[in-house]
């Protein structure tokens, strides 16, 4: 992979750092639930941004 222009660079970053948010915000409310089925649903999201977060730092390590 070519390497990745500053303004790339940036985007990353941005979108990492929404991405982290969104998890620690999904757990936050996952952990307020009372209803099952909707804790289940903040699990299941906050664990599809904190894959989707890990997938964009591999960017990094490439």
């Amino acid at each position: 992979m070519s390497e990745l222009t500053q303004i790339e660079l940036e985007n990353l970053k941005h979108l990492i750092g929404t991405y982290e948010v969104n998890y620690k915000k999904l757990n936050s409310y996952a952990s307020q639930a009372v209803d099952p089925q909707i804790k289940q649903l903040f699990i299941k999201s906050a664990q599809e941004s904190l894959n989707a977060k890990q997938k964009l730092m591999s960017f990094f390590n490439e």
